[in-house]
């Protein structure tokens, strides 16, 4: 079978419904112990003589702790973790349990409603962390309980093999080294032939023989693919890393963004359209009544434009050429002073309110207001013959704006476009959100193209 083969198979089963399954009972879990620590610390302050009634302090309790498991959730802890490589799950932990914390403080001095007694905040910052900490400790031990030691494919040179081999013996690795290979080619086959878990990378310059395919797949699969670090790769500034037997590695991913992360950005965004809503509709309403003047009917212009993971919608912009522009031209990318732009327009385009009609296309899902702008089938199609890991930009719903729009220029090469985009996505937070919302302002009132 190979790799091709084994990325298109539709009869392949996947380890996605027992991973979810593995994630689920880690949810209750953790919500055990949080209301555990919770009436634990209640009954060692107040023993049985509580202030209130046990009715009141188990619905606070439980709002508490359902709080908690969603900053979890989007802080990426039900995330499957890698059955191999050592990571501290008790910082990331700690820190998110202080967010919760500290939104459930903010919570009580707004509406002045105690979820729990304040003398608790402390125990449960500290103990809840631990325990949920704990939670993973034991889901890893009973996970290799249930399937095993994980059993490791070595892909590199001949060296590199021999010396990671070496650094797994004297670590004392708890994992089967099942198979080695010098070339990828035979990737598909040596897993489907060794039932192997993970793979190792030893080399460097593999990861572009396994990207998209069959990469894609075995995440599906749950197969764990690791790429060693190189001294090289330190100029990147990688800043996660995994040890595995003393040598630093990095988990690679088919896509860019976590569920959670992503879930997490639509969550943010939803915060933003909301908030937003009031003066968007104003300029919206006020944009169209001014092209209507200039253009006459039909405002609204519609493109088909590629969107997450390949699917095409129609994407909506306030019209600003002429009725018949593309039939005369046929289909090509608009230029800095395009002829087919009517008089008086020209500002809409600049300004980027043309745009404006794509918050539609957001509140339907179609779209982000902060990603990779999405592009015509034609021109797609030729960027991802032409471009590596160009339909990585794919990941998300493409945005109204972007870090490629704030950074670069209308005309920027799509190749450098790209390298923003992906930028944009393997590093996203609200914070670099705002970042790119505040200096997209900025655009739209200075005019840059």
């Amino acid at each position: 079978m190979t790799n091709a083969q084994l990325a298109i198979d539709p009869e392949r089963p996947t380890m996605a419904p027992k991973g979810w399954k593995r994630i689920r009972i880690l949810v209750c879990a953790d919500f055990l112990i949080l209301m555990l620590v919770l009436f634990t610390s209640l009954l060692a302050r107040f023993g049985t003589d509580w202030p209130k009634s046990f009715s009141n302090y188990l619905g606070g309790f439980a709002i508490a702790s359902c709080l908690h498991l969603l900053v979890y959730y989007f802080g990426e802890l039900y995330e499957p973790a890698p059955r191999i490589g050592a990571k501290l799950w008790l910082p990331r932990i700690s820190a998110l349990t202080s967010i919760a914390i500290l939104i459930e403080a903010t919570f009580t001095l707004a509406t002045g409603t105690y979820l729990m007694p304040r003398g608790n905040l402390l125990v449960l910052w500290i103990f809840g962390s631990l325990g949920v900490n704990f939670n993973r400790w034991l889901s890893r031990r009973l996970r290799t309980r249930r399937f095993g030691i994980p059993r490791v494919l070595l892909v590199g040179s001949k060296q590199d093999i021999k010396l990671g081999k070496d650094h797994i013996r004297e670590c004392g690795s708890r994992v089967i080294i099942v198979g080695e290979l010098e070339k990828v080619s035979h990737l598909a086959d040596e897993i489907e032939l060794a039932q192997t878990t993970d793979v190792l990378l030893l080399s460097g310059g593999l990861l572009k023989e396994i990207y998209p395919n069959p990469l894609e797949e075995l995440e599906l699969r749950r197969v764990g693919v690791f790429q060693r670090i190189v001294p090289s790769d330190t100029l990147l500034g990688l800043r996660r890393s995994l040890q595995i037997a003393g040598m630093p590695f990095i988990a690679l991913r088919a896509h860019t963004l976590s569920t959670s992360r992503f879930h997490f950005k639509r969550f943010t965004e939803a915060f933003y359209l909301w908030v937003l809503s009031v003066p968007i509709l104003l300029l919206t309403l006020l944009t169209g009544l001014y092209i209507r003047s200039v253009a006459g009917s039909g405002i609204i212009h519609k493109q088909e434009r590629v969107g997450k993971f390949g699917e095409k919608f129609q994407m909506l912009k306030f019209r600003t050429m002429h009725h018949d522009a593309e039939e005369l031209t046929g289909i090509t990318k608009a230029e800095k002073n395009d002829s087919r732009v009517i008089p008086g327009l020209q500002w809409i385009r600049k300004s980027r309110l043309d745009e404006l009609p794509q918050f539609w296309n957001v509140a339907k899902g179609e779209m982000s207001i902060i990603g990779p702008r999405p592009e015509r089938p034609d021109f797609t199609s030729e960027y991802e013959s032409l471009i590596p890991g160009y339909g990585r930009r794919h990941d998300i719903p493409p945005g109204i704006t972007g870090l490629a729009q704030v950074s670069g220029h209308y005309h920027t090469d799509p190749s450098y476009k790209l390298g923003h985009d992906l930028q944009y996505l393997v590093n996203w937070s609200p914070i670099l959100d705002a970042q790119i919302l505040t200096r997209t302002i900025w655009v739209v009132l200075t005019g840059r193209t």
